[in-house]
């Protein structure tokens, strides 16, 4: 399996991750606070339609001292972002709006043996935002792995950083 993301519409970038399981280990990664601060962002998530998603991030605490954000992410300390779940099915699917750009997440988790294929779809994304949506989500995979794995992530912006120079090389034009 490839770990890039890739274009599966013109506006929709897909990754996928074959994760230890079983699948309710991966569903409470995707919907506690407290798991989901460890590899993506905090805040609560109302796990039915309509409900309310509050991601709080801080990619400054999942990267290591000295490793900085490059100057164009104003977000580097943190930033909130809001949205409502638009389908919710337990333990196997969760979607979401992403922030006030009108693009939409959706989470599916299919249990393969003792592992769980994720499968993170992100659509209706503007030319603009596909290269760092791409290495975001990539570096953030990344420390979740590690995470399931109880081995050491890499550092947030280090990693991010090299894979939004692949992005930037690999999604220009699309």
């Amino acid at each position: 399996m490839d770990d890039y993301a890739k274009l599966t519409k013109p506006d929709t970038l897909t990754l996928e991750r074959l994760l230890p399981g079983p699948v309710e280990r991966i569903w409470a990664f995707l919907t506690e606070s407290e798991k989901r601060a460890r590899w993506l962002a905090a805040g609560p998530m109302g796990l039915f339609a309509g409900g309310a998603v509050t991601l709080e991030f801080h990619h400054n605490e999942l990267s290591e001292p000295g490793d900085t954000a490059p100057e164009y992410h104003a977000d580097a300390e943190g930033a909130v972002l809001k949205g409502t779940v638009t389908r919710c099915e337990a333990p196997h699917l969760l979607a979401f709006t992403w922030g006030e750009g009108g693009s939409e997440v959706t989470f599916e988790l299919t249990p393969e043996d003792d592992q769980v294929r994720l499968r993170i779809t992100h659509q209706r994304l503007s030319d603009t935002e596909k290269t760092s949506v791409a290495s975001g989500w990539h570096t953030h995979l990344a420390i979740l792995v590690a995470a399931l794995q109880d081995t050491t992530p890499p550092s947030f912006w280090a990693l991010h950083n090299e894979l939004e120079a692949h992005y930037r090389e690999h999604l220009s034009g699309s």
